[in-house]
């Protein structure tokens, strides 16, 4: 039996009442639907609730789930149409956009001149990982949810045309043109902004880090993303591809050099008290 059949067994044993088969089933799946929706909403507290949600609709449609597609791709799709329409998250500033990232970004370059330049430690360089992530969360936000979503799921994710058209339900064409809007925008921004991608553009991770600070952006002693719980397919992996990579993809391997981020326990604890009050 392979993966997907282990995990459609689980979804039939489920629905049958089986709470230990349902457990198995949503630690399964939990770590997926939470990395999407970190970079759909941008921020953990957001993707925890969303997560909560979105699994919570996914087992109350079990007895629904018919085999069409896999059961993964069902999970997506139940995913995918509640982030599209889920409430506007603490980091979706309203009408953010390349353009304006592009200044905030600027912002910084000019205010890091007048800094003294940081000593190179451990805490130096948890900051800058939080500025690179933080970065690259904004930059998915300056694109709408649609266009957003086909992105991650293409890029980040790997599906294919018909399995992102399958997931969003719209015509593998109309998906296949949302992913090049999204790419062709990405792309444009970080191979003339960051300096992960271009050693022409003027931004660097390292001279975001005192403004951002002072700015009160990044609390040192409370960081979002540097110190978010990870899976056992962790950054590393990732950032040896991003340092393979060369040339019109390498944008793409900053994005995919996000961590592939845990579901807190919190999550699946929440959800069986649910479950135990229902």
């Amino acid at each position: 039996m392979d993966a997907r059949e282990d995990l459609e067994e689980l979804a039939r044993e489920a629905s049958r009442g089986d709470r230990v088969a349902l457990d198995a089933l949503v630690r399964a799946i939990s770590d997926g639907v939470y990395g999407l929706a970190m970079r759909m909403l941008g921020h953990p507290a957001d993707a925890e609730d969303a997560t909560q949600e979105i699994l919570v609709k996914v087992i109350t449609h079990l007895s629904g789930f018919r085999g069409e597609s896999g059961l993964r791709t069902w999970v997506w799709r139940i995913a995918a149409n509640h982030l599209v329409s889920v409430r506007r998250s603490r980091r979706e500033v309203p009408g953010l956009s390349f353009e304006q990232l592009d200044a905030m970004l600027d912002a910084g370059v000019e205010a890091a001149a007048s800094m003294p330049p940081s000593d190179p430690s451990p805490e130096a360089a948890a900051l800058e990982e939080e500025v690179k992530l933080g970065c690259t969360h904004a930059m998915l936000l300056c694109l709408d949810r649609e266009h957003r979503l086909a992105f991650v799921l293409s890029e980040i994710y790997d599906l294919t045309g018909p399995e992102g058209a399958t997931v969003l339900g719209i015509e593998p064409a109309a998906f296949r043109q949302r992913v090049s809007r999204a790419k062709r925008r990405m792309r444009a921004f970080m191979e003339r902004t960051c300096g992960l991608v271009s050693e022409e553009a003027r931004c660097r991770c390292r001279t975001q880090v005192g403004p951002s600070v002072a700015s009160g952006l990044i609390d040192r002693e409370r960081l979002v993303y540097a110190s978010h719980p990870v899976t056992a397919e962790d950054a590393d992996e990732a950032r040896r591809a991003y340092e393979a990579i060369e040339g019109a993809r390498r944008y793409l391997a900053v994005l995919r050099s996000q961590p592939t981020y845990a579901a807190p326990e919190r999550v699946r604890e929440g959800l069986r008290t649910l479950l135990g009050e229902a």
